[in-house]
């Protein structure tokens, strides 16, 4: 049976759910960098961070934080990808203002070139013309996405090359995600 692959997203539709800020060092110093947690590579410990609330509203096990969209788990949700793809991902405990019980920013390390640029709806790339010379020839954005799945070997969880913004995972995980009864995430094949 061929492997099936999902988008996991936000689900901006949870009734008074709640929005992060940014991570910050515990002080609440701002990051040098915080898009390095979705390059879809392993970093260097950030050490204990402190996310912030943009608004408060009932805890979700799976949200973004800030700038790139910076998954952050509950430790449930946390435990999964810890047990299903310690390979493909760093979890870096973070307090997230107002609770006690312990949440994890999730690092995708893992990064496959697999976007079908023809079965995707729409794809747009960077040109020179747009005035981002760093990112030429990369996606300027994709609707509908669809991944060529022979490109993708082991891999249970990555971001694919070049759209850094989608976190992908394989169909046993989003499974596994499922039985949790997750809330704050939702799947779209593709």
């Amino acid at each position: 049976m061929e492997r099936r692959f999902f988008e996991m997203d936000i689900d901006v539709y949870v009734p008074g759910r709640w929005y992060f800020k940014t991570p910050t060092h515990l002080d609440g110093q701002p990051l040098d960098n915080p898009w390095v947690f979705t390059r879809g590579t392993p970093i260097p410990s950030p050490g204990l961070l402190r996310i912030p609330l943009s608004r408060p509203g009932k805890p979700l096990d799976f949200t973004s934080a800030g700038v790139g969209g910076t998954p952050v788990l509950s430790t449930r949700t946390a435990d999964v990808f810890r047990a299903l793809a310690p390979n493909d991902v760093q979890l870096f405990p973070v307090q997230v203002d107002g609770q006690t019980e312990p949440y994890f920013l999730l690092v995708v390390a893992r990064t496959v070139r697999c976007v079908d640029e023809a079965a995707s709806e729409e794809v747009k790339l960077w040109r020179p013309e747009d005035g981002q010379p760093e990112k030429v020839g990369g996606y300027r954005y994709i609707v509908g996405l669809r991944i060529d799945k022979s490109r993708v070997s082991d891999e249970r969880v990555f971001r694919p090359w070049g759209f850094r913004s989608a976190l992908i995972v394989d169909g046993g995980l989003k499974d596994a995600l499922e039985r949790t009864g997750i809330v704050g995430g939702q799947f779209v094949e593709v």
